[in-house]
């Protein structure tokens, strides 16, 4: 039997795959699940997913989707019926006529936010994002050569961002602003009179505006949501980006959209076709009831992140070290750790090895991450508790 034969080549890759970042998340859960796999108990509050089931009805729809046969490609922007469900439903939520030629359905939401970059930055141009934020804003435009260009989301606002801090950072360069409402990490929200500002602050400028709206319907409080996109004028400068992973917990489906005007539509297409082909038929047919079929899930689901936040939130304000503004929206709370005296992904290693508690660090979100931690409260109220228990524990004896 020949022996194979080991490489001698070095693996020359493009200089591009240097600046491409990654998402820790699912970093800091692999080495959680290798400590779970040496028997370690370990609380799993690093991913952002929903620790429900997808609606039944929805599952039944895509089981029932897979006996009729939707197993085959189908066009590279989507099936026409869940275009034209997805128009109907943006139309509808953000008040603006918007037609299923203006709808791309992709596998997941990340594709519309590497579609907008590739299709829109080139070399040198200067796109703003949100940081901390989610890392792939960032990963993206670097990995395509374009400049990042942070604004800090800052604790004494809410983690709403500084119009006047936004107007300065545009210039001549600016090809495209990306916001987040709700965010990830901190659980901040743009008001309507913030959105309404940072449209006032465009102006008539040719610069295009990424909406990630992926946690719209997961609102606190009775907070309403409010879209760039229905401020007369901004339409065809908004890319809005939502999905189905967050709303109706269905992270594995991979299927998300974007909403922009035709024009761009048709090259994001594009970038479908050379990439993806398209998104699996199934699962589609399976959106189309998500959206169109009774949404109670999704008011329980909120409610209960709700209920899970209030609880969280209260007792890590009571934790050493530890204070927590109320996030308004996602799932997610963004505790501030800088009275601890440790840096944030210390802090986050040292309570994965030593406490059993699984978080992400500030950082992973950004150079303006640090002196916080990201909690995900996408888990029972008995874990949330428990890992309370297990982080006061752990700061009793080590600070």
């Amino acid at each position: 039997m020949e022996r194979a034969i080991s490489t001698q080549h070095e693996l020359q890759l493009a200089r591009r795959m240097s600046r491409l970042g990654t998402e820790t998340a699912f970093e800091v859960l692999n080495k959680a699940r290798a400590l779970e796999r040496q028997g370690r108990s370990i609380i799993h509050l690093e991913i952002g997913e929903p620790d429900f089931d997808t609606p039944a009805n929805v599952v039944e729809a895509a089981v029932d989707a897979l006996h009729k046969g939707w197993t085959h490609y189908g066009p590279s922007a989507g099936l026409p019926d869940l275009r034209q469900a997805l128009a109907e439903y943006v139309s509808r939520t953000r008040g603006v006529k918007v037609t299923s030629d203006e709808v791309v359905v992709v596998p997941g939401g990340k594709p519309i936010i590497f579609f907008t970059i590739l299709s829109l930055v080139d070399e040198g141009d200067e796109v703003i994002y949100p940081n901390p934020g989610f890392p792939i804003y960032e990963s993206m435009i670097n990995y395509v050569g374009g400049r990042a260009v942070p604004i800090a989301l800052r604790e004494e606002r809410d983690f709403a961002l500084d119009v006047n801090e936004l107007e300065s950072l545009i210039s001549d360069r600016t090809k495209l602003i990306i916001i987040n409402s709700p965010q990830n990490p901190t659980g901040g929200v743009l008001e309507r009179r913030d959105i309404e500002q940072i449209a006032k602050v465009i102006g008539d400028r040719n610069i295009m505006v990424l909406s990630d709206e992926i946690y719209s319907r997961l609102l606190f409080d009775g907070g309403q949501h409010f879209s760039i996109m229905s401020v007369p004028g901004m339409q065809e400068r908004t890319i809005l980006l939502d999905g189905f992973s967050k709303t109706y917990a269905m992270t594995g489906w991979r299927m998300g959209y974007g909403v922009m005007r035709a024009d761009l539509a048709a090259h994001m297409t594009r970038l479908m076709t050379n990439s993806n082909s398209c998104t699996a038929s199934f699962t589609q047919v399976a959106g189309i009831e998500a959206i169109r079929g009774d949404q109670s899930s999704v008011d329980r689901m909120r409610d209960e992140f709700q209920r899970r936040r209030d609880v969280f939130v209260a007792g890590l304000n009571k934790i050493k070290g530890f204070s927590c503004r109320m996030p308004k929206g996602a799932f997610y709370v963004f505790p501030n750790i800088t009275a601890t005296g440790w840096k944030s992904k210390a802090l986050a290693d040292a309570l994965l090895e030593q406490a059993g508690v699984a978080a992400l660090s500030g950082t992973a979100f950004g150079a303006f991450g640090e002196g916080y931690l990201r909690f995900s409260v996408a888990n029972s109220l008995e874990n949330l508790q428990q890992a309370l228990e297990r982080i006061d524990a752990w700061t009793r004896k080590n600070l």
